[in-house]
């Protein structure tokens, strides 16, 4: 069987359970239905927006600035601009991909980017707020102290590992 034949049996499988769910009444297969549309319906509300300021951040970012501020030359300053920005990535790690690629091709380090990617899943300014209303200030404060450096020293050790062995990132098909 095909890589093509198996993906359209696995969509078919995956519509079909959805639909005999709905049929029957069955409770979880109707709840995987809903909860897939409202993820779907999230994503189409803040993928487009994302992907056109990831268009202009491709056009307009000069690729010497990225390099000043996340290459090679800018040490511990290229980790608090990759958390900075992480801060502000809005959609999670579907967003925070992309610009990392895109940071990538126009010059920063790979453990700058590596720093972003952990820094997006951690640190968001809505998602900390939200869960500073929740667990409490001083949880978040010490989640944070903690989290943050820990990314940042996997990030530099992970991205001189590969820059040893002269890792490149594939080029898209």
């Amino acid at each position: 069987m095909k890589r093509k034949d198996i993906k359209i049996v696995s969509i078919s499988a995956y519509i079909g359970f959805i639909l005999f769910s709905f049929i029957t009444g069955f409770d979880p297969g109707k709840q995987i239905g809903e909860n897939f549309v409202t993820f779907s319906v999230d994503m189409l509300k803040i993928l487009p927006c994302a992907f056109v300021l990831i268009g202009l951040f491709e056009v307009w970012v000069k690729k010497e600035t990225v390099e000043k501020h996340f290459g090679k030359e800018a040490g511990i300053r290229g980790y608090m601009w990759a958390v900075l920005l992480a801060g502000t990535t809005v959609g999670g790690l579907y967003v925070a991909f992309p610009v990392a690629y895109s940071l990538y091709n126009k010059g920063a380090k790979l453990s700058v980017i590596f720093t972003y990617i952990g820094a997006s899943a951690i640190c968001r300014v809505p998602m900390t707020i939200f869960e500073a209303s929740f667990m409490g200030i001083k949880f978040s404060s010490i989640r944070l102290l903690v989290s943050l450096p820990l990314v940042i020293i996997s990030s530099i050790l992970l991205g001189d590992y590969l820059e040893k062995r002269n890792y490149k990132i594939m080029e898209g098909k």
